[in-house]
Parts: structure tokens; C-alpha cells; sequence
């Protein structure tokens, strides 16, 4: 595992690294609500008759901003961005949706996770493209005493979503100002994983969904992991690693 983490450096010009925060997107990571967002998305493009879209579609356009999600597919079928109105009505349908079919399950092995991580005197950063209350209201609950308002970036905070670098760049910010060596990103899709490496941060990905490992590794996944639960048996080992490995 320490060849992977030393590739990194060499490829970044970093010497070590010298972790202070880890980045953590949010559905499919900490919360198991990726199914319920891709039977949403299905059903409402069905309800306003469009005929290209499928449930699996959804989990490549994890992490986009809702509109972004929307225009994609009316550019693809109409030739044309969506309206603010289409907009607003498809999201909100949307929204309806997905409130309906989610459990609120939380991904095994996260609140184990989030709690070494900052027991380990390190920052968690929330770095998500959802925009859905339900999921953010819900983070004090069943994550107690993680994330404020001031180590969250969501999809209210940024212009351009993933994968754009944006969100991770922001998360750098809120993260105490860091260099990208001073952060590794804990993620599930490629859009998200796109943008954290397009924002030079060390990604170990945690395949939760139905996509395979080798979608991540081509999407810029530097580790990918079967779940939060193989994360957090590895992490003594990858702890270690972080704490000592330098090249020179």
C-alpha cells in the first residue's frame, strides 16, 4: 500500500505529507441513499417523458449539482438547457421523491470512521454536491459533534459543482487553508473523485455502489476500498503511512 501513497508524492512534487483534514463526501460514504437518488432522478425524467435515462445513469452523475443534473439530460434529449421553471419543478419533484425513498440508513463503519479521524486530532470536512435538507438536517443526528456549518461545503456554497475542483479547493479552505498534501479525500464516485483530483488531493475511494473499481482508478482514485468498513481496518496502516513515509 505505501508504493500508492509514494506514487502520489512523487507525481504532486510533494516530499510528504502532513495531514491536518480529511475530506468526506457524503452520500454513498456516510449515508446509504445513493439508490433512493438514482429511483428519484428515474422516475421524475419518466413522469416528464423523457425516454434515455436509466437508474444506473444516476450513480456517473453523483456529485453534480442538481441543475447541472437536469440540463445534462435536457441538452442530451432536447437540445436545449432547462428553464428556471423546469428547473425548479423537476427539482422539487425530485426532492418529493426522495424523501419518500429513503431509508436514512447510515453506510456501516462511518461513524467509526468520522470519530478515529477526529480523535485523531484531525478535521473532517463535509464536501457534498447534495443540496437535499433532509440529508444535511440529518448530519447532527447521526453524526454528533462532526461537521459545523463552517466545515461543510454543499451544493448552497459552490458556482461550479463536481467535477469541477471547486468543491475540494473550498474544502482546502474550510479545512484551515491547506495544500492539497495536507488533506486526502474519502470518496465513492467519479464525479467527486474527478474533482479531488483535479484539486491535486490523495482520493481513496470506497466502492459502495454498483460501479466497478476500475470506473474510480480512471476517474483519478489513487486506493479504492470494498467499504467504510475495509477504510476503517485499514487505517491504522494508512495512518501510519501518512505520519512517516517521505521521499526525497
Amino acid at each position: 500500500m505505501e508504493d500508492i501513497f509514494r506514487k502520489y508524492l512523487k507525481e504532486k512534487g510533494f516530499s510528504r505529507f502532513d495531514l491536518k483534514a480529511v475530506l468526506f463526501d457524503m452520500d454513498g460514504v456516510l449515508y446509504d441513499s445513493m439508490a433512493a437518488h438514482a429511483k428519484s432522478w428515474q422516475q421524475v425524467f419518466e413522469e416528464e417523458g423523457f425516454t434515455t435515462t436509466t437508474p444506473e445513469e444516476f450513480y456517473l452523475h453523483e456529485g453534480r449539482t442538481g441543475k447541472s443534473t437536469i440540463n445534462l439530460i435536457y441538452e442530451r434529449e432536447k437540445g436545449r438547457k432547462a428553464t428556471p421553471e423546469e428547473k425548479k419543478r423537476i427539482y422539487e419533484r425530485k426532492t418529493e421523491l426522495f424523501y419518500r425513498y429513503n431509508s436514512g440508513d447510515t453506510i456501516p463503519g462511518a461513524f467509526e470512521v468520522l470519530e478515529l479521524v477526529k480523535q485523531s486530532g484531525l478535521i473532517p470536512v463535509l464536501v457534498t454536491g447534495s443540496g437535499q435538507p433532509s440529508l444535511l438536517d440529518r448530519l447532527d443526528t447521526n453524526f454528533p459533534d462532526i461537521f459545523t456549518p463552517d466545515t461543510m461545503v454543499t451544493a448552497f456554497d459552490v458556482k461550479k459543482g463536481k467535477p469541477n475542483p471547486e468543491p475540494f479547493l473550498m474544502g482546502l479552505q474550510k479545512g484551515g487553508d491547506l495544500k492539497p498534501n495536507q488533506a486526502i479525500v474519502i470518496e465513492n464516485a467519479p464525479l467527486g473523485t474527478e474533482a479531488a483530483h483535479n484539486a491535486g488531493i490523495f482520493v481513496i475511494d470506497v466502492n459502495t455502489g454498483p460501479l466497478s473499481d476500475k470506473v474510480l482508478l480512471d476517474a483519478g482514485g489513487n486506493l479504492v476500498l470494498d467499504s467504510m468498513t475495509s477504510l476503517l481496518k485499514n487505517l491504522p496502516e494508512i495512518s501510519t503511512i501518512l505520519r512517516t513515509l517521505e521521499i526525497t
